[in-house]
């Protein structure tokens, strides 16, 4: 019983303090990065819409493999099975995982409109622990980023060598 409630503190605590989970679906070849909420003894993940995170394969009912990293230092932490629910967008528990999940969203393109776009374009799961902790894996995992059309990558301005360098003088 003490195994039990240690490795449940250990869940709560190390996903509460990482705004990043490695989430892999059963069956599912590889984890792939989410941001999340702790909220009610769970996660709470919000994507599959237009600009929101893929949350292929987690259904219903499914089970997943969820991995925590470290916030100031990125190494894995503790990995756990969870069972996948969907949360009805009428549902109470739909509302306070949202009010949750809209605190947390970054650069979200409609604002106070987001909870509407989620319900009408996305779904909320919840992810909850089911049983012990797992074994860390071993190895990198590192996987190939999967395709997107979010890209940090773009040519850079033609004047931005000129820009830069002339802040160098100053300085």
């Amino acid at each position: 019983m003490t195994s039990e409630l240690l490795d449940q503190a250990l869940v709560e605590e190390a996903t509460k303090k990482s705004g990043l989970v490695w989430v892999r679906a059963a069956g599912a070849p590889a984890a792939r990065a989410l941001w999340h909420v702790w909220h009610e003894g769970a996660v709470c993940l919000v994507g599959d819409g237009p600009g929101e995170q893929p949350l292929a394969g987690l259904t219903d009912g499914g089970s997943a493999e969820v991995t925590v990293r470290s916030k100031d230092k990125g190494g894995r932490l503790v990995t756990w099975r969870a069972t996948v629910s969907v949360l009805g967008s009428a549902s109470p528990e739909w509302e306070a995982a949202v009010a949750e999940l809209k605190g947390k969203r970054l650069n979200a393109p409609d604002g106070e409109e987001m909870p509407a776009r989620w319900a009408r374009e996305c779904r909320v799961l919840r992810l909850v622990p089911a049983g012990s902790t797992l074994a860390l894996p071993s190895g990198s995992l590192a996987e190939r980023p999967v395709p997107s059309p979010a890209t940090t990558r773009r040519p850079a301005p033609a004047a931005l060598p000129r820009l830069l360098a002339g802040r160098r003088r100053k300085g």
